[in-house]
């Protein structure tokens, strides 16, 4: 019993860190931080980068405790939600698929300094940038596919916060160390990565709808209307 909670809390860990990964792409994205912070030395870029890590903290954290009652408050079913997040996640990894590769070779060299820089971090580098709707939608699915009984929401609200660390962990990251990916991968190797992104996180967006549509056909057929 304990080997398949445990297996249980791992696979929805895995869940959640592989879908909010996958649709922030902070490894991508860190192109465009780069780009952005561009009049940066090392360090300043490194200050920036925590905050928009810490930022972006807080948004998970509100999208994945919260993100049930805000729907509740503006009369938001949680099957519409999953359908609409479901959709919002597959037309964004479809988009990417499809997407012109960016010339990352060239970046435009910025003229703000870092007081100017850090007045941004919220936005638009973390919103909508890092965080932007589709993050969010996905975030507030996520959190509510948790369990009504006390025994398995305790471990879940755990396993969120320790998603939202992960994350956030690999968007420092991501981002403290643009310039150097930047060097290593070059225009190929981050068109590579993006599209990898991309396929998965159209295949997260359609599982997403259709746990919706399930939810909705029970539903149905119980003759109960879906909260």
């Amino acid at each position: 019993m304990t080997e398949f909670v445990t297996s249980r809390w791992i696979g929805d860990f895995l869940f959640g860190f592989s879908a909010l990964f996958a649709i922030i792409n902070p490894y991508g994205l860190s192109f465009i931080f780069l780009d952005r912070t561009m009049g940066l030395s090392e360090s300043e870029r490194a200050r920036v980068a925590l905050r928009v890590a810490a930022y972006a903290f807080c948004v998970l954290l509100v999208s994945l405790f919260l993100g049930s009652q805000i729907l509740n408050f503006f009369g938001i079913t949680i099957p519409a939600l999953r359908i609409a997040g479901g959709l919002v996640v597959a037309a964004t990894g479809w988009s990417m698929l499809h997407a012109a590769p960016a010339a990352t070779g060239a970046h435009a060299a910025s003229s703000a300094n870092f007081s100017t820089i850090q007045r941004m971090a919220f936005f638009p580098l973390t919103i909508p940038l890092t965080t932007g709707p589709g993050t969010i939608a996905t975030a507030i699915a996520i959190g509510t596919a948790r369990p009504a009984d006390l025994n398995g929401m305790f471990p879940s609200y755990i396993v969120s916060f320790v998603v939202a660390c992960a994350v956030t962990g690999t968007i420092y990251h991501a981002y403290r160390k643009s310039s150097a990916m930047a060097r290593l991968f070059g225009e190929e190797g981050t068109s590579v990565v993006t599209r990898l992104s991309a396929f998965l996180l159209l295949c997260i967006g359609v599982q997403i709808i259709v746990n919706g549509v399930v939810e909705v056909a029970k539903s149905v057929a119980s003759g109960v209307t879906p909260a």
